[in-house]
């Protein structure tokens, strides 16, 4: 009996998923593909990054899942933690076509990144003039009172601050020139959001014309019949990476590392591409030229992309979204 359970436990992998739009492309693109190619089965459990690693946490001793999804950067915490299992690139068949920012630190345990959300400017293309280029824009007299602000507890909004921070002159051991900026916008008729279905909301009914917000939700307001594009500010791109981190301390780790490797090919993050409008991180990949205008895509599409340090944002969250909500009380 204990053989066959063992056996049954090894073709089994449990990972997380985003939920919603996210994890049905999360099964067409990899889920489906893995078990069919081979004959395992992978159970999934919806969990957003910071509870998937709440969840890691607890179960330091006795972990759940074989393979972990962060967006947020708890990667880099986890290794530190020895949550994750450090992975040799030489075990993984597509590794060597994944750009090197993507697996820079394997060896380490911080997973590879399969997926990039690119944060840039949505815009409404039929009425914002001039047409935005740079992340300066968002600041222009031209938008004033049809500028959509996301707040900072909201991930994506907190990367479009620390670009607006970062063009207006700080950095992330100085925000001021960032809450300076927000204060400015305010004052000229912007307006602070919160979710995604919010930024929706303004553009189809209040006469929305820009917003600094990814790539992925541009395509998203497309679907729903609006007017949106997406650009790449020129200053560069913040960047929330989407990892596959393989856990340690689980029996069955060839098999999750399969589920990795296939995370990285190029057929999956074309699919994702296509589905989502996340940005590729394997420079096999080829999308049309629809696609490729919604993303990050090539080697140039990539250089210009940043990663803020997520364990530095982490340790700042609470005294930054405090700043925040000072400076939009009005």
């Amino acid at each position: 009996l204990m053989v066959s359970t063992a056996l049954a436990q090894a073709e089994t992998i449990t990972i997380n998923s985003f939920g919603g739009a996210y994890e049905e492309a999360h099964r067409e693109c990899i889920i489906t593909p893995f078990e069919k190619k081979t004959g395992a089965s992978v159970q999934v459990v919806t969990a957003y990054s910071a509870d998937a690693f709440a969840q890691l946490r607890a179960q330091k001793e006795a972990p759940q899942f074989d393979v972990i999804h962060f967006s947020g950067g708890q990667e880099i915490v986890a290794a530190q933690e020895g949550l994750l299992s450090p992975i040799d690139a030489s075990k993984l068949s597509n590794a060597g076509d994944v750009y090197d920012f993507a697996k820079a630190n394997l060896a380490k345990g911080e997973g590879p990144a399969y997926s990039i959300a690119a944060i840039g400017l949505v815009y409404n293309s039929q009425t914002a003039d001039p047409k935005p280029t740079s992340w300066k824009d968002l600041l222009s007299e031209a938008y004033s009172d049809h500028t959509v602000l996301t707040d900072i507890s909201n991930g994506y909004g907190m990367l479009g601050f620390l670009m607006l921070n970062q063009v207006s002159g700080g950095d992330l051991d100085n925000i001021q020139p960032g809450l300076d900026a927000i204060k400015t916008l305010l004052d000229n008729g912007a307006i602070v959001v919160s979710t995604s279905p919010e930024i929706q909301q303004e553009f189809a009914q209040n006469d929305a014309w820009i917003a600094a917000y990814a790539s992925d939700y541009a395509y998203t307001l497309r679907k729903a019949g609006l007017p949106v594009a997406f650009v790449q500010g020129q200053e560069g791109t913040p960047a929330s990476f989407i990892t596959t981190n393989l856990v340690a301390g689980r029996p069955n780790q060839d098999l999750a590392l399969q589920f990795i490797d296939m995370s990285i090919s190029p057929e999956a993050q074309a699919c994702f591409a296509e589905k989502l409008r996340y940005s590729p991180t394997n420079s096999k990949v080829e999308l049309s030229d629809e696609v490729a205008a919604d993303v990050a895509y090539g080697e140039e599409g990539v250089k210009g992309l940043i990663r803020f340090d997520p364990v530095k944002i982490e340790a700042n969250r609470a005294a930054w979204v405090d700043a925040w909500n000072r400076t939009i009380a009005r």
